[in-house]
């Protein structure tokens, strides 16, 4: 139905979250709400039903990721008889901000040729602890043409459907890899300088932001293998950096720390060194461009972990269980 939109939400245990996320969805008139399940027990599917959402509860006989839960929700949406021209997805973890729909569908109805739109994601509790307030960095992508979006947007159902939706079997990265491919058959994607959404991350330990991060790695290194070849080098960068910051430089001051000890000494300053280069950023606080500065260095032997466990399992024939940090 042209201008018609529906909303998926997606969420295993979200408890809370998930209420307020299906409430926000409502205020802001959704036509028609789909909740995905994802083996769920916590009572998220009873209440997924008393707000009067339609649900989805995924086959956990298959191995299940986000991307095959937005995809079970779109295909829920497009075989009811009056499906809707765009498509909101959202994580359970999130709440929907007042008035984002409405400049986002505008939006849309103006510029036929983006397929894509999201905003600011901000992070609910971005004080509560540092993990969250790298979170909430995170989020703070440039305004304007954009190369992907995250898990929360408007998108259109047609192009979706054109390009075949999310892909089921991957566990991290799944809105880049689908943006690229909606930007290969012609759309364009747009990031609009409007709050959007705010993201409970509930991380409060160190362990939680490592497997965030080195499900990070394992992302940049399977988009690299599936698009890493010219014009695109999809990730190809991201995953060279953590290679060579996570596990060749540590590697080789370890050979040279035994054959030349100085030397070792010299090299293992460039992560002081890239710290520094990093946290004299402009443009934010103090604090803030020395806990970024820090964390994206700590960061790199996650990421090189997730690579490294990627490129292992490829070579077994097998392939990566999630990596959950919740």
């Amino acid at each position: 139905m042209p201008g018609a939109v529906d909303a998926i939400a997606i969420g295993r245990n979200e408890g809370r979250r998930l209420v307020e996320c299906l409430a926000s969805l409502q205020r802001a008139g959704m036509r028609r709400i789909v909740y995905v399940d994802s083996g769920s027990t916590d009572g998220s599917v009873l209440a997924a039903e008393a707000a009067g959402a339609q649900i989805v509860a995924l086959d956990m006989d298959r191995p299940f990721t986000a991307a095959r839960a937005r995809n079970a929700g779109l295909a829920r949406i497009v075989a009811q008889d009056d499906p809707p021209e765009y498509v909101h997805f959202i994580d359970g973890d999130c709440v929907l901000q007042a008035g984002w729909l409405a400049q986002a569908r505008a939006f849309l109805d103006a510029h036929p040729q983006v397929v894509a739109v999201c905003g600011r994601r901000r992070e609910r509790y971005a004080h509560a602890t540092v993990y969250n307030r790298l979170c909430d960095a995170e989020w703070n992508t440039p305004v304007g043409e954009a190369r992907a979006c995250g898990g929360d947007a408007l998108m259109r159902v047609a192009a979706l459907e054109r390009v075949g939706g999310f892909r089921d079997d991957l566990i991290a990265g799944e809105e880049p890899e689908l943006c690229l491919r909606l930007r290969r058959d012609g759309g364009r994607i747009w990031r609009l300088d409007a709050e959007m959404t705010l993201h409970d991350a509930a991380m409060t330990r160190f362990s939680q932001w490592w497997r965030r991060t080195r499900r990070a790695g394992h992302a940049f290194a399977e988009g690299a293998a599936l698009h890493g070849a010219p014009p695109d080098r999809h990730w190809v960068t991201e995953t060279r950096r953590g290679i060579l910051w996570g596990a060749v430089l540590p590697v080789l001051i370890l050979i040279l720390s035994v054959l030349a000890p100085a030397l070792a000494a010299l090299l293992a300053l460039a992560y002081p060194a890239q710290i520094l280069r990093l946290a004299a950023r402009r443009g934010i606080s103090r604090r803030a461009s020395w806990e970024i500065a820090f964390f994206n260095v700590l960061g790199k032997f996650a990421e090189a972990q997730g690579v490294l466990s990627f490129w292992l399992n490829r070579l077994r024939g097998r392939r990566g269980g999630l990596i959950e940090y919740k």
